[in-house]
Protein backbone atom coordinates (compact mmCIF):
# COMPACT_ATOMS: atom_id res chain seq x y z
CA UNK A 1 0.00 0.00 0.00
CA UNK A 2 1.23 3.31 -0.86
CA UNK A 3 0.24 6.59 1.07
CA UNK A 4 1.21 9.97 -1.39
CA UNK A 5 -0.56 13.51 -1.78
CA UNK A 6 -3.74 13.20 -4.58
CA UNK A 7 -2.27 13.69 -8.07
CA UNK A 8 -4.57 16.06 -10.26
CA UNK A 9 -6.11 13.06 -12.77
CA UNK A 10 -7.03 11.53 -9.43
CA UNK A 11 -9.07 14.08 -7.68
CA UNK A 12 -12.43 12.50 -9.25
CA UNK A 13 -11.52 9.50 -8.32
CA UNK A 14 -10.65 10.19 -4.90
CA UNK A 15 -14.67 11.79 -4.71
CA UNK A 16 -15.88 8.74 -5.73
CA UNK A 17 -14.16 6.84 -3.11
CA UNK A 18 -15.35 9.69 -0.62
CA UNK A 19 -18.94 9.23 -1.83
CA UNK A 20 -19.29 5.32 -1.66
CA UNK A 21 -17.76 5.38 2.04
CA UNK A 22 -20.29 8.09 2.77
CA UNK A 23 -23.00 6.79 1.69
CA UNK A 24 -23.83 9.74 -0.27
CA UNK A 25 -24.29 10.70 -4.43
CA UNK A 26 -21.79 12.09 -6.79
CA UNK A 27 -22.52 15.21 -5.83
CA UNK A 28 -23.10 15.35 -1.62
CA UNK A 29 -22.24 17.10 1.06
CA UNK A 30 -19.14 15.71 2.22
CA UNK A 31 -17.74 16.05 -1.64
CA UNK A 32 -19.10 19.77 -1.37
CA UNK A 33 -16.67 20.61 1.25
CA UNK A 34 -14.04 18.82 -0.19
CA UNK A 35 -14.39 20.94 -3.17
CA UNK A 36 -14.95 24.20 -1.10
CA UNK A 37 -11.94 23.30 0.65
CA UNK A 38 -9.75 23.15 -2.40
CA UNK A 39 -11.50 26.58 -3.89
CA UNK A 40 -11.27 28.79 -0.68
CA UNK A 41 -7.57 27.82 -0.31
CA UNK A 42 -8.73 26.45 3.02
CA UNK A 43 -7.13 22.34 1.96
CA UNK A 44 -3.88 21.78 3.52
CA UNK A 45 -3.23 18.44 2.17
CA UNK A 46 -5.05 15.99 -0.09
CA UNK A 47 -3.68 12.15 0.50
CA UNK A 48 -4.50 8.98 -1.07
CA UNK A 49 -4.10 5.25 -0.38
CA UNK A 50 -3.48 3.37 -3.75
CA UNK A 51 -3.27 -0.43 -3.24
CA UNK A 52 -2.48 -2.87 -6.44
CA UNK A 53 -2.48 0.12 -8.56
CA UNK A 54 -6.31 1.23 -7.52
CA UNK A 55 -6.95 4.31 -5.04
CA UNK A 56 -9.11 2.95 -2.43
CA UNK A 57 -8.78 5.63 0.14
CA UNK A 58 -8.79 9.54 0.71
CA UNK A 59 -8.33 11.79 4.35
CA UNK A 60 -8.17 15.13 3.66
CA UNK A 61 -6.51 18.17 5.94
CA UNK A 62 -8.04 21.44 6.13
CA UNK A 63 -6.62 24.93 8.09
CA UNK A 64 -8.40 26.02 11.26
CA UNK A 65 -7.84 28.03 14.72
CA UNK A 66 -7.67 28.10 17.93
CA UNK A 67 -9.08 31.36 19.41
CA UNK A 68 -6.46 31.20 22.39
CA UNK A 69 -6.38 34.51 24.73
CA UNK A 70 -2.83 35.03 23.29
CA UNK A 71 -3.18 34.98 20.01
CA UNK A 72 -4.89 33.10 16.90
CA UNK A 73 -3.45 29.86 16.40
CA UNK A 74 -3.48 27.94 13.12
CA UNK A 75 -3.98 24.24 13.42
CA UNK A 76 -5.43 21.40 10.75
CA UNK A 77 -8.48 20.11 11.12
CA UNK A 78 -9.05 15.98 9.66
CA UNK A 79 -11.67 15.54 7.21
CA UNK A 80 -13.14 13.54 5.40
CA UNK A 81 -11.56 9.65 5.98
CA UNK A 82 -12.70 7.45 3.36
CA UNK A 83 -12.07 3.96 2.18
CA UNK A 84 -13.62 2.19 -0.41
CA UNK A 85 -16.60 0.04 1.48
CA UNK A 86 -15.35 -3.48 0.12
CA UNK A 87 -11.82 -2.44 1.57
CA UNK A 88 -12.72 -0.84 5.51
CA UNK A 89 -11.06 -2.82 8.02
CA UNK A 90 -8.10 -3.78 6.46
CA UNK A 91 -6.41 -1.14 7.70
CA UNK A 92 -6.14 1.35 5.34
CA UNK A 93 -8.09 4.13 7.42
CA UNK A 94 -5.05 3.32 10.02
CA UNK A 95 -2.47 4.29 7.92
CA UNK A 96 -4.15 7.38 6.12
CA UNK A 97 -4.64 8.35 9.95
CA UNK A 98 -0.90 8.06 10.71
CA UNK A 99 0.44 9.38 7.41
CA UNK A 100 -1.79 12.89 8.11
CA UNK A 101 -0.65 13.09 11.52
CA UNK A 102 2.81 12.86 9.79
CA UNK A 103 2.16 15.52 7.57
CA UNK A 104 0.72 17.74 9.95
CA UNK A 105 3.54 17.57 12.17
CA UNK A 106 5.75 17.79 9.49
CA UNK A 107 4.13 21.27 8.92
CA UNK A 108 4.56 22.69 11.91
CA UNK A 109 0.47 22.27 13.05
CA UNK A 110 0.62 22.09 16.92
CA UNK A 111 -2.61 19.98 16.84
CA UNK A 112 -5.13 18.69 14.31
CA UNK A 113 -8.40 18.37 15.36
CA UNK A 114 -11.59 16.10 14.09
CA UNK A 115 -15.26 14.77 14.96
CA UNK A 116 -15.58 11.28 15.63
CA UNK A 117 -15.50 8.14 17.43
CA UNK A 118 -13.35 8.31 20.15
CA UNK A 119 -12.96 4.20 20.23
CA UNK A 120 -11.99 4.61 16.54
CA UNK A 121 -9.82 7.58 16.86
CA UNK A 122 -8.39 7.27 20.25
CA UNK A 123 -6.10 4.10 18.79
CA UNK A 124 -5.10 6.11 16.04
CA UNK A 125 -3.35 8.89 18.34
CA UNK A 126 -6.61 11.02 19.31
CA UNK A 127 -8.19 11.98 22.89
CA UNK A 128 -11.15 14.17 23.87
CA UNK A 129 -10.68 17.35 23.47
CA UNK A 130 -12.56 18.95 26.15
CA UNK A 131 -10.66 18.23 29.17
CA UNK A 132 -7.44 19.56 27.58
CA UNK A 133 -9.43 22.96 27.27
CA UNK A 134 -10.78 23.09 23.78
CA UNK A 135 -13.92 24.13 22.85
CA UNK A 136 -16.11 22.84 20.02
CA UNK A 137 -16.80 25.02 16.98
CA UNK A 138 -20.73 24.33 17.62
CA UNK A 139 -22.82 23.30 20.07
CA UNK A 140 -23.89 20.97 17.72
CA UNK A 141 -20.62 19.10 18.01
CA UNK A 142 -21.00 16.21 20.75
CA UNK A 143 -18.51 16.76 23.53
CA UNK A 144 -17.31 12.71 23.16
CA UNK A 145 -17.20 13.17 19.42
CA UNK A 146 -15.14 16.28 19.54
CA UNK A 147 -11.26 14.83 19.35
CA UNK A 148 -7.38 16.09 18.98
CA UNK A 149 -4.17 14.99 18.47
CA UNK A 150 -1.66 17.36 19.82
CA UNK A 151 1.77 17.35 17.61
CA UNK A 152 5.38 17.90 19.25
CA UNK A 153 4.98 21.64 18.64
CA UNK A 154 1.85 22.32 20.32
CA UNK A 155 2.57 24.51 24.05
CA UNK A 156 0.08 25.10 27.00
CA UNK A 157 -1.53 28.00 26.25
CA UNK A 158 -2.74 27.12 22.38
CA UNK A 159 -5.92 26.38 23.77
CA UNK A 160 -9.58 27.85 23.18
CA UNK A 161 -12.35 27.52 21.05
CA UNK A 162 -11.86 26.03 17.51
CA UNK A 163 -12.95 27.95 14.47
CA UNK A 164 -13.80 25.87 11.48
CA UNK A 165 -13.42 27.50 7.87
CA UNK A 166 -15.96 28.70 6.17
CA UNK A 167 -16.13 25.96 4.05
CA UNK A 168 -17.44 23.20 6.71
CA UNK A 169 -20.52 26.00 7.24
CA UNK A 170 -21.23 26.54 3.83
CA UNK A 171 -22.06 22.81 3.51
CA UNK A 172 -23.71 22.04 6.49
CA UNK A 173 -20.96 19.83 7.35
CA UNK A 174 -20.51 20.80 11.33
CA UNK A 175 -21.69 18.41 13.82
CA UNK A 176 -25.29 17.10 13.87
CA UNK A 177 -28.22 18.39 13.43
CA UNK A 178 -32.46 16.84 14.93
CA UNK A 179 -33.13 14.24 15.34
CA UNK A 180 -30.01 12.61 14.90
CA UNK A 181 -28.32 14.94 17.79
CA UNK A 182 -31.03 14.70 19.87
CA UNK A 183 -30.54 10.75 19.68
CA UNK A 184 -26.64 10.60 20.29
CA UNK A 185 -27.39 12.35 23.26
CA UNK A 186 -30.14 10.21 25.02
CA UNK A 187 -27.40 7.13 23.67
CA UNK A 188 -24.24 9.64 25.31
CA UNK A 189 -26.54 10.25 28.82
CA UNK A 190 -28.06 6.69 29.10
CA UNK A 191 -24.26 5.30 28.62
CA UNK A 192 -22.99 7.92 31.86
CA UNK A 193 -25.55 6.74 33.55
CA UNK A 194 -24.49 2.88 33.29
CA UNK A 195 -21.18 4.34 34.32
CA UNK A 196 -19.58 3.60 30.49
CA UNK A 197 -17.33 6.21 28.81
CA UNK A 198 -19.29 7.23 25.50
CA UNK A 199 -17.81 5.62 22.65
CA UNK A 200 -16.74 2.65 24.49
CA UNK A 201 -16.34 -1.26 23.56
Amino acid sequence: MEIRSVMPAEELVAEEVVSAAFGEPPDGRVVQMMRALQTSGAARASLVAVVDGELVGHVGLSRGWVDARRELVEVMVLSPLSVRPDLQRKGIGTALVAAALETAADRGAPAVFLEGSPEYYGRRGFTFASPLGFDPPSTRVPDPGFLVALLSSHQPWMVGRLIYPEAFWTTETVGLRDPELERLEVLIASERAAGRAPGGG
